[in-house]
């Protein structure tokens, strides 16, 4: 072998990328592009857009999973509904601009009213859409159940039930 032969050693000089040997056939032959990339986002996006369909009505891609034309309600979750054995009430399915006053008022119209609370999350204190209220009594509580349960409250059918109690063991430190 010549040491200036075209086809070279197969050793790289480390200086810039490897180039294939083009034969004779090659250069007559035009040279075909490879398709362009796809950023990141144009990656992403794909993802998460439905695949075109096809003539035939099904999707273009085979490892694609179906994908709902439309979106279907959810049925809406039954409310568990517990007995009324303490002063504690639940208030579910509450207007998210509802406030702790307006909850508050709203009950204090039935019974005497010690407090109001509107859970909230952690970190951007926006309503989660749920609280508790605490009568007076038992059957104040019992008697906002039996008149407030799936009345309209700001646009929304509250779900007034008693709130669950959870049974502690008391912090025995010897």
């Amino acid at each position: 072998m010549r040491p200036n032969d075209s086809r070279g050693s197969g050793r790289r000089s480390g200086r810039g990328p490897r180039r294939p040997s083009r034969s004779r056939n090659d250069a007559a032959r035009p040279a075909q592009t490879p398709p362009a990339k796809k950023t990141f986002w144009q990656k992403l996006v794909s993802f998460f857009r439905p695949a075109p369909s096809t003539s035939n009505g099904t999707q273009s891609s085979s490892n694609s999973a179906p994908r709902k034309e439309s979106r279907e309600a959810r049925p809406g979750r039954k409310p568990e509904s517990v007995e009324v054995t303490s002063p504690k009430l639940y208030v579910g399915n509450l207007s998210y601009e509802a406030t702790e006053s307006d909850l508050f008022e709203l009950f204090n119209g039935v019974g005497v009213v010690k407090s109001a609370e509107i859970v909230t999350h952690k970190y951007n204190e926006k309503s989660k859409g749920f609280g508790f209220v605490t009568m007076s009594a038992t059957d104040d509580a019992k008697r906002a159940v039996v008149e407030l349960h799936d009345k309209d409250f700001m646009g929304r059918k509250l779900v007034v039930s008693g709130a669950k109690t959870t049974e502690r063991e008391p912090n025995y430190r010897g």
